[in-house]
């Protein structure tokens, strides 16, 4: 279970636009408008892909 979450888990803005394919500007607007779920641990964000994944199959999001 640790190995999926881990496996799951990207840490930071800079990790969630790499691995979506944008600006991690582009990612923080997202996540300031709500249109990304995120967790913020501190001043840290973490995303989970399969949350990112399930994100852009149901929205228009760029």
């Amino acid at each position: 279970m640790a190995n999926e979450l881990a496996d799951d888990l990207l840490a930071g803005a800079a990790a969630a636009a790499a691995y979506c394919g944008l600006s991690r500007r582009v990612i923080y607007h997202l996540t300031e408008t709500g249109a990304l779920p995120v967790k913020r641990i501190g001043r840290r964000l973490y995303y989970r892909k399969r949350e990112l994944d399930e994100a852009f199959r149901q929205s228009s999001i760029p």
